[in-house]
Parts: structure tokens; sequence; C-alpha cells
């Protein structure tokens, strides 16, 4: 029996980054060396970082007080990416306390306070799912003045429920499963 426990984990493992990964099914942008690019950078946060810096930049929300939210939520989102929970609780308390000055700010800053409660990785990632809806309907309501957002979606997230998130970047870097499928999601909506 053990033996056909460890057969099927790995065909298992293939299998859902398969699903993920499918061109057809997701219809991903990501070529064949950005993904094996990607899957050998390891523990390299820093670069993921860098990175999405200069886009996260380059975006400027109407609203400024929501704005000042989004550098903390680019911050959380990068957090969750790397699988840091401590930097992901400085961010959502960030959030919170910045959401409380946003109009129609409530249900963010509910939703960061659950992130911040959260008692290790997979909390605060599911956590983030509602923090994330939240998020993007404020950003829709304020629109932007320059850049912009891509509205990601991962269907294998939230037990196969399907979350969205925000990124600066059309490249998927995926916060629900971090370092275990980095490239899991599809862009659905481009805000401009």
């Amino acid at each position: 029996m053990k033996q056909l426990i460890r057969a099927a984990v790995p065909v298992f493992t293939v299998i859902l980054f398969a699903a993920c990964n499918n061109p057809e099914a997701g219809k991903s942008e990501h070529t064949t060396d950005t993904m094996a690019h990607e899957g050998h950078q390891g523990h390299d946060h820093s670069s993921m970082s860098e990175s999405s810096a200069p886009a996260a930049a380059a975006v400027q929300l109407k609203d400024d007080k929501l704005n000042a939210v989004y550098q903390h939520y680019v911050h959380l989102t990068t957090a969750l990416i790397n699988g840091d929970a401590a930097e992901a609780k400085i961010a959502s308390n960030a959030i919170e306390t910045g959401a409380a000055t946003v109009a129609d700010g409530k249900a963010l800053g509910a939703s960061a306070a659950k992130v911040t409660a959260a008692g290790d990785i997979e909390a605060q990632r599911a956590a983030y799912a509602d923090l994330s809806n939240s998020f993007i309907s404020l950003v829709k309501k304020s629109g932007l003045n320059s850049g912009a957002l891509y509205v990601d979606y991962c269907p294998m997230a939230m037990n196969d429920k399907g979350a969205y998130w925000l990124s600066a970047n059309k490249e998927v870097r995926n916060p629900y499963f971090g370092e275990k499928m980095m490239t899991c999601g599809e862009v659905k909506e481009t805000i401009e």
C-alpha cells in the first residue's frame, strides 16, 4: 500500500501542475522557457520583489488614500508569494490602518485584520482572498491615473473554488500557492 501511495503522489502532483499550467485550460501567456526559469529560481525572493517594484511604482490610483494602501497590498502579495507569514502580518496591519482612511474601506480593513490575526501562512492566504475582492472593488471604483493593474485568477485556490488578486505585472506570480505553483493562474481583466 505504501508503494502505491508513493507512486501516486508524484503522478498527482504532475497532474495538478499540468492542469494549472495548461495553455488551453487557463489561456496562460507563459512560455515553457519562462516557466522553467521561474521553477528554478528556488528561494531567491529578492529578484521577485525587485522585478515587481518598477511595475507597481508605475501604477497611480486616482484616490490618494487608496493609492497609499495599494503599496501595502503589493507588500502583502509579495509576502504571500514568498511564503513569509511575518511580512504578511506587517503588510496586512498597514492595510488595516490605511483602510480606515479610505471611503468604503471598512470591508477591506476587516479582511486585513483577519490576515493579521491568522495563525499561519495558509490561513493568511485564505483571508487574502476576501481582502483582494474588497481591494479590487475599491480600485475599480477609484480608477487609475497611470499604469495598469491586472486582475489575476487561480482556479485551484481556496480548495478549487478559485480566487482573485491584483498585480501590476502580466506575469502570474500566485500568492495562494507561492513556490508550490508559482505560475498557476491567468489574467482575467485589465484595469487602466
